[in-house]
């Protein structure tokens, strides 16, 4: 049993009352209708639609000034068994849009809307999803997500089993990866490996409650938590994710991938089922430049105040490494440490 299956086990009431359910049933409606109102944000760059009909894993991202992770992300879901990705590009500067616009098997949309106004990106990804994605297991992520599987496994493996198990949605937690000296500091090119930077990551002490209105269990902890949120646990950031989903025009996420609708699709760490991880390399050396940008443009949260103080303590080179960090070595650690579960995913 995993980590976050025993965490799981303490649970907490969620409401399920016929009036609960209708407001849930509004609300996805009400979302799905919001994003498509949407969709005239969204300029085609080099969409090719055969490709997106023929493609069995569509993955769907929206990114901005990625460049150096382009190369290595789009790699690392090409092995894992990628085959066309739908980019939503926001006003990037740094080359992103030129460089993803050459690559053949990626359809990219182009928008300088508001990126908070847009649910964070989510509603032009509704839009996507929408249009193109009913009856795929459509994955969604973010640049800075590499998303592993146990016993290192790919994507066709993965959603055979969850094909053959009668699953719809597949979980993972967001593992925050950094470097041993000061964040922010030395030099990161495009095409360089991210985990060849950010080696380490905070010891497994995670803390867990089912959400009283979404039934996904949401999961605190790790390095973010213990250096920025050590006084206010209930802000630090969200690390239960839903990245895979079989698709269908009915379906929404709520808040990026750590939530959605319907909410049967948010029980994704019980006991028996397979989870991955999400390796989060937000930390190479540009987020300091990144953080700058942000508090002049004010996009990332719902109250960006709040987190002033934390976008100056990433500008100012934090040391996150502590006699708790761990060094990562490959998948089958994290299943060790019970962060990863193959449940009833058994190798033959």
């Amino acid at each position: 049993m995993s980590l976050f299956s025993e965490l799981d086990a303490a649970g907490t009431t969620v409401s399920d009352s016929i009036w609960f359910r209708y407001r849930m049933r509004w609300k996805r409606r009400r979302l799905i209708r919001r994003a498509l109102a949407r969709r005239h944000e969204l300029s085609r760059v080099s969409v090719d639609e055969a490709r997106i009909e023929a493609a069995r894993f569509p993955c769907y991202v929206t990114l901005r000034n990625e460049h150096a992770r382009l190369p290595n992300f789009l790699a690392h879901y090409r092995a894992l068994g990628v085959d066309h990705f739908l980019i939503v590009d926001n006003g990037s500067d740094d080359g992103s849009a030129e460089y993803l616009e050459k690559q053949p098997d990626v359809s990219l949309w182009s928008t300088l809307a508001s990126y908070k106004n847009a649910r964070f990106g989510m509603d032009w990804i509704t839009c996507l999803q929408f249009r193109f994605g009913s009856g795929k297991w459509a994955l969604t992520v973010d640049a800075d997500e590499l998303l592993i599987l146990p016993h290192g496994r790919n994507l066709p493996e993965l959603v055979q089993h969850l094909d053959a198990t009668g699953r719809d949605s597949f979980g993972a937690l967001m593992l925050d990866l950094y470097p041993e000296g000061p964040v922010g500091t030395g030099s990161f090119d495009a095409g360089n490996d991210p985990l060849a930077v950010l080696q380490w990551f905070d010891a497994p002490a995670y803390r867990a409650r089912r959400h009283p209105v979404f039934d996904n269990l949401w999961i605190q902890g790790g390095v973010r938590d213990r250096v920025f949120f050590g006084s206010e646990p209930e802000r630090a950031p969200t690390l239960n994710k839903t990245p895979l989903v079989k698709w269908s025009r009915r379906y929404v996420y709520v808040t990026s991938t750590h939530q959605m609708l319907p909410r049967r699709l948010n029980r994704v760490f019980e006991a028996g089922r397979p989870t991955g991880i999400l390796l989060h390399t937000k930390m190479l050396p540009q987020i300091s430049a990144k953080s700058e940008e942000e508090i002049e443009r004010r996009q990332h949260f719902e109250n960006s105040d709040l987190y002033q103080d934390y976008y100056n303590a990433l500008i100012n080179h934090p040391v996150f490494w502590s006699e708790q960090s761990v060094g990562y070595r490959d998948p089958d650690q994290l299943m060790e440490l019970g962060l990863m579960d193959a449940g009833d995913w058994h190798i033959k």
